[in-house]
């Protein structure tokens, strides 16, 4: 339910004539800025703009103004309205103007072509076409395939460049990520498994402990024999 202010620089027009307001209190409830408020007042702006009371259209109660009155600070608040009017909500697909109806096929074929992955829904809120005839571009059966041209939506003002990547990003969202291809590394979580391959690590695992106290043993003794062969030669 929509619940705005009617002609808002009206009213600020016929607030700023009638009420003793300040300035920042205007310009808050019209949604407007304070020097906007000031040029009114001045007679710099909004010269032709016929003041609106919004007592009469029940927007703003006399009690809600003499209470800003009495209050610098405080912020005016819309009046309740008799009658709530629901928000008109676009269904179907974009209106597209007529100077540019003829561009729609061009713009389709471009989105087939370099977004295969957006759903004929979302060409369709994209560009303001019918998925019978998307379907029929995709497939070559348009009455104009001959003819057709890939063409940059967003160059042919049918549809913003934030539109467009909304919806390429929504189509992408679920997408399995592609698989990669030619040589890649192999994952750390593979390649810490991996034991290293050789002669040495061989030795390591064959390794008899009796051999090595054994070796140690004959290096010790060694030192031992050469003392007693100088002691025969003095």
């Amino acid at each position: 339910m929509a619940n705005t202010l009617l002609m808002p620089k009206a009213t600020a027009v016929w607030l700023v004539d009638n009420t003793a307001l300040s300035f920042d209190q205007i310009a808050q409830f019209c949604g407007l800025h304070p020097l906007e408020v000031k040029a009114i007042a001045d007679g710099e702006s909004a010269q032709g703009i016929k003041g609106m009371d919004p007592v009469i259209t029940g927007q703003l109660s006399r009690e809600e103004i003499a209470r800003g009155e009495r209050d610098i600070n405080h912020r005016l608040k819309l009046s309740e309205p008799k009658v709530r009017v629901p928000e008109s909500k676009r269904k179907g697909p974009r209106y597209t103007p007529l100077s540019k109806r003829q561009d729609r096929p061009n713009a389709i074929l471009w989105l087939v072509r370099n977004h295969p992955e957006l759903k004929d829904a979302q060409i369709s809120r994209l560009v303001g076409t019918t998925k019978s005839t998307i379907e029929q571009i995709r497939e070559r059966k348009h009455w104009n395939s001959a003819n057709l041209a890939p063409m940059d939506p967003v160059t042919l003002g049918l549809c913003s460049q934030i539109d467009l990547d909304i919806e390429v990003q929504r189509a992408s969202h679920n997408r399995p990520p592609a698989a990669p291809t030619g040589d890649t590394l192999l994952p750390a979580s593979l390649t810490e498994r991996l034991e290293p391959k050789g002669e040495e690590h061989d030795e390591e695992k064959e390794l008899d402990p009796n051999a090595v106290f054994a070796k140690l043993s004959s290096l010790k003794s060694k030192p031992e024999d050469d003392e007693d062969e100088d002691d025969l030669h003095r």
